[in-house]
């Protein structure tokens, strides 16, 4: 019998942004690498039945040692050029009827979380995690000024991963996509099919900058002391 979700977890690209030598995903934070903490929780899931890691050229060595012991079988295999040419190979490889698509700089997914978007994605096929925008928005203009007219925040959110998609669904549109979009639910909303949304977690951060790097080992000794 074919397993019922696959977990797809990107770990491909350079994060150069965080100023590191290497791929951020193996960067140490509290004493394990970054990838270690984002594969914990889907190891650990009963929702998901499989996990395939995509990952860089020449990193395949790497992310093979530390999901060596890991108690369910990770598939590793080679990611593409753009982000949504990675989730692709991963969703081929997939063998759910649920794919649930995530980047490994998120390094906190919870279980419930993940739960939440296998629920969603079965009942309405595309869902995604989302949290409200609570800061004031503004755009500025090309000499650095804010402009006066305020962004609205009613009803604007933040999107997270994981995002969770009827196989089928998810591989068509990735497939058809000629655009580049930051994440998988783009090329779906660009085809016309709407997209659930469920509640996100402001510790599932992303880690991009150093300031994030610092923040996700805060908030790996705080989940370490057991909170």
């Amino acid at each position: 019998m074919k397993p019922g979700v696959t977990a797809v977890l990107l770990a491909a690209g350079k994060g150069t942004r965080v100023g590191a030598r290497q791929n951020k995903v193996y960067l140490t934070i509290a004493g394990r690498p970054l990838l270690s903490y984002a594969l914990a929780p889907f190891i650990e899931s009963p929702s998901i039945d499989q996990i395939v890691l995509v990952v860089g050229a020449g990193d395949e060595e790497r992310a093979a040692t530390l999901v060596a012991e890991a108690a369910k079988v990770v598939q590793i295999v080679h990611g593409g050029v753009r982000r949504q040419d990675s989730a692709l190979t991963g969703v081929k490889a997939a063998e759910g009827r649920v794919v649930l698509i995530h980047d490994v700089a998120r390094p906190f997914p919870s279980r419930a979380l993940i739960d939440r978007v296998v629920e969603g994605a079965r009942e309405h096929g595309a869902c995604v995690p989302v949290i409200p925008a609570v800061d004031t928005l503004r755009h500025r203009d090309q000499d650095g000024f804010l402009l006066s007219r305020p962004i609205e925040r009613e009803g604007l959110l933040q999107v997270q991963t994981p995002q969770g998609f009827e196989r089928g669904l998810i591989y068509r549109c990735l497939k058809a996509s000629d655009k580049t979009y930051t994440d998988d639910a783009g090329a779906v909303l660009a085809k016309g099919i709407p997209v659930w949304t469920v509640s996100g977690e402001p510790t599932n951060l992303k880690v991009t900058t150093e300031a994030d790097l610092a923040l996700a080992e805060a908030i790996a000794f705080y989940l370490i002391s057991g909170r």
